[in-house]
């Protein structure tokens, strides 16, 4: 499929509104509505396009794509990503008015890879940090500021939002609703 954006999925990304959440469908979401994502990791320079749900049914193999972009990019680790995550970005996406397409920074870090970081003075990163469950990701969504995507992200409540303003990234996780700024 030559682009995931049809003009359909648009007006149907449109309709389904804001961030307002009733069992993980937007408010006003059909149940035959799709959910795509375009993921653009920087460190290996690899994109993936996919549809990852369709209704309430995730696709097992556009999320096997999903978790081989976001694999550590260190020692090649693949790892599940909780699908809320990509939930959470497709509605950041659809709030911020903008097609769902993420540079990512940071998806899955294997616990070797994220003991290395964490050893490193001022990393910021945690010991304990959800990216080894594969529940927390480093973005930049295109044609959207970093600080409107962590104010929106703020405002859905939905996990954990970090600001990285010298990096220019935010973290999104789906963990308890905390913030910080980094």
């Amino acid at each position: 499929m030559s682009s995931i954006w049809t003009r359909r999925q648009l007006l149907q990304a449109a309709c389904a509104g804001g961030l307002a959440m009733a069992g993980g469908v937007a408010a006003g979401e059909t149940p035959a509505a799709e959910r795509a994502l375009e993921l653009f990791n920087t460190h290996t320079g690899e994109t993936v396009r996919v549809v990852y749900r369709r209704g309430a049914q995730y696709l097992a193999p556009a999320l096997d794509q999903l978790h081989h972009v976001l694999r550590d990019h260190r020692n090649g680790a693949v790892h599940p990503i909780d699908v809320q995550l990509f939930d959470q970005m497709h509605e950041l996406a659809v709030a911020a008015q903008r097609e769902p397409r993420y540079q990512i920074i940071s998806g899955y870090r294997s616990l070797e890879s994220n003991a290395k970081m964490a050893a490193r003075p001022g990393s910021g990163v945690a010991k304990g940090s959800l990216h080894v469950q594969g529940r927390a990701i480093d973005v930049r969504l295109r044609g959207c500021s970093c600080s409107q995507l962590r104010d929106l992200a703020l405002a859905a409540e939905r996990g954990g939002v970090g600001y990285y303003h010298r990096s220019d990234f935010v973290h999104l996780d789906t963990g308890r609703f905390r913030a910080w700024n980094g």
